[in-house]
């Protein structure tokens, strides 16, 4: 890969599940820094109607498995299957990749070393993204191991990474597992959130439609009023529960259940460090 931080090289996207498909439909997409469909090729053995119709539209090629011809060239692989996949998917490719190549794992709990060991002497970057990535509104959190310090391959994640969201570097590996527990698991918190507050009017007597719309709106709302406060740094978290919280009124009455001996907040830190766990235990794992 050359050191100007410009990826001229070819990509592959190993495995395209959701996010996957999230990454290679922003490539495809992206006005600026995107990739054009003869730099791409995907390796899919189950092909899904999305994936067949993305690869319609922008002439994709897809593949069951790389070959040694399609690996020719590449210089960023980037590593979108399911954590038990991964084993056998470093044999499969082992002696195919150039030298150089850049892998970029998005796999929840495979960590630096055990990467290393499937890919010897590669640059690698160990990235989490997020759900909100498949509409570009997520967070990926990446880490490189010492191959993958020069500047140029962290551009180069970072190229690829973007159009999931925003992207941020830590230093630390042992963060990646609170990272995952934090913002890779996290929309599944506030989905559930959103279910029991919709399920919390409905029995308040409210038509389930109705009580539906209130509890997505009022998510959605919410979390536009935090990013905006983040990122005019007007507010965070606890300022604007504070803002919206009458001494005496119905919102102050809602709190002190939720709040009551260590209540949600406590429910949740617990929760957060049972992701974290099984984070570590999955990386333990491969």
């Amino acid at each position: 890969m050359p050191a100007n931080n410009e990826a001229t090289g070819k990509v592959a996207l190993i495995g395209a599940g959701r996010m996957g498909l999230a990454l290679a439909a922003g490539w495809l997409c992206a006005r600026r820094g995107g990739l054009d469909s003869d730099t791409l090729v995907i390796v899919e053995p189950n092909r899904s109607d999305e994936l067949a119709e993305l690869a319609g539209k922008h002439g994709i090629k897809v593949l069951p498995t790389l070959t040694k011809s399609a690996a020719a060239g590449l210089d960023r692989v980037v590593l979108a299957v399911k954590p038990q996949a991964l084993p056998a998917l470093g044999e499969e490719l082992g002696g195919k990749l150039p030298r150089n190549a850049l892998i970029i794992s998005i796999l929840a709990g495979a960590g630096l070393i055990g990467l290393g060991r499937l890919f010897p002497g590669h640059p690698i970057i160990r990235a989490m993204p997020n759900t909100p990535g498949s509409i570009g509104k997520g967070i990926t959190v990446a880490i490189s191991n010492i191959e993958a310090d020069p500047p140029h391959f962290r551009a180069a994640a970072d190229a690829l990474l973007k159009v999931l969201g925003s992207v941020e570097w830590v230093e630390d590996e042992r963060m990646m597992d609170a990272v995952t527990a934090v913002s890779g698991s996290g929309p599944a918190y506030v989905f559930l959130m959103c279910e029991a507050l919709a399920r919390a009017g409905e029995a308040e007597g409210l038509p389930a439609e109705l009580a539906e719309k209130l509890a997505v709106a009022t998510i959605a709302g919410a979390g536009a009023l935090l990013e905006d406060g983040h990122k005019r740094k007007t507010a965070d978290a606890a300022a604007l529960r504070r803002a919206v919280t009458s001494p005496g009124g119905t919102t102050q009455a809602a709190l002190d259940v939720m709040m009551a001996g260590g209540g949600l907040p406590m429910l949740v830190r617990n929760a957060v460090a049972a992701a974290e766990r099984q984070s570590r235990k999955l990386g333990s794992a491969l």
